[in-house]
């Protein structure tokens, strides 16, 4: 375990991890100790900075997010991982930080990994938030022209390019405005080209839906009606799916993590409170 890095930002530390041999750049949120962590799973090519003003208004919970290899701070990793392999760095983290039970989130691309972590490690799990994700493999996908923007690297190393997509390829509140969109670019960090690579293979082939009637975290489904990248009957299969699972549907879009925080927030610790 290393700290080659500490940051105060308000209640949110940033420190550099090592892991199993991978050193991981993590952002902590202070909070209170009586509730278990919640521990994020971010979106594809996504910096942990993008979560922030998420993190920001969780009023009464403490968390973590960190950079997968290969994004952000996170150096890239020596080969190609798979779910299981990010999962089991996810669980030593845990236990690095001293935790023995967390909740788990997980973003679009992050909502596969949050699934397979709730599977591998059930103890660990105490409740699951999906939001903005699907099943992985088995799935109803979106418009050919919006995934192959979505998948293009270009959005990470030109501004102007994702600016000109991003309400194609986001949906909901990135139709209204330019506001929404200049936050995002702005919040967004040149990528590594063999990062995104890596975990656009890490998915490749990957399916949760024959295993997902054996999930038994309470579990909140949260979903966009107007998601261009990943269609509302995506949430509405993980649903059927998952044995004790709630479904939210929003008038929104892909990211309302990043353009509606505080009633995002408010909904997760809603449902991380019950009993």
């Amino acid at each position: 375990m290393g700290a080659a890095e500490e940051i105060e930002m308000d209640n949110i530390e940033i420190r550099m991890i090592e892991v199993d041999g991978q050193v991981l750049k993590v952002a902590l949120k202070d909070g209170p100790a009586d509730t278990p962590p919640l521990l994020m799973f971010n979106g594809i090519g996504a910096n942990l900075e993008l979560g922030f003003p998420f993190l920001r208004e969780l009023q009464g919970r403490r968390a973590i997010i960190f950079d997968v290899p290969g994004v952000g701070g996170s150096p890239i990793p020596a080969l190609p991982y798979r779910p299981g392999t990010l999962a089991r760095w996810a669980k030593r983290l845990c236990e690095i930080l001293g935790h023995d039970q967390v909740d788990v989130s997980g973003v679009s691309w992050g909502g596969g990994m949050a699934q397979q972590f709730a599977r591998q490690y059930p103890k660990l799990c105490r409740k699951l938030v999906l939001a903005a994700t699907s099943a992985g493999f088995v799935m109803k996908p979106g418009k050919p022209a919006v995934l192959s923007k979505m998948a293009s690297f270009k959005r990470y190393t030109d501004k102007s390019y994702m600016r000109s997509i991003a309400a194609e390829i986001y949906g909901g509140d990135f139709r209204h405005g330019t506001g929404h969109i200049e936050a995002h670019a702005a919040g967004v960090k040149p990528q590594s080209q063999k990062g995104y690579v890596y975990q656009l293979l890490a998915m490749t082939g990957w399916t949760s839906v024959h295993w997902l009637w054996m999930l038994r975290q309470p579990t909140l489904i949260m979903s966009g009606n107007d998601d261009p990248l990943i269609p509302v009957e995506n949430a509405k299969l993980l649903a059927k799916l998952i044995p004790n699972a709630r479904l939210e549907l929003l008038d929104n879009g892909h990211l309302f993590l990043a353009t509606r925080p505080r009633e995002t927030a408010e909904t997760i610790e809603a449902f991380l409170d019950e009993a």
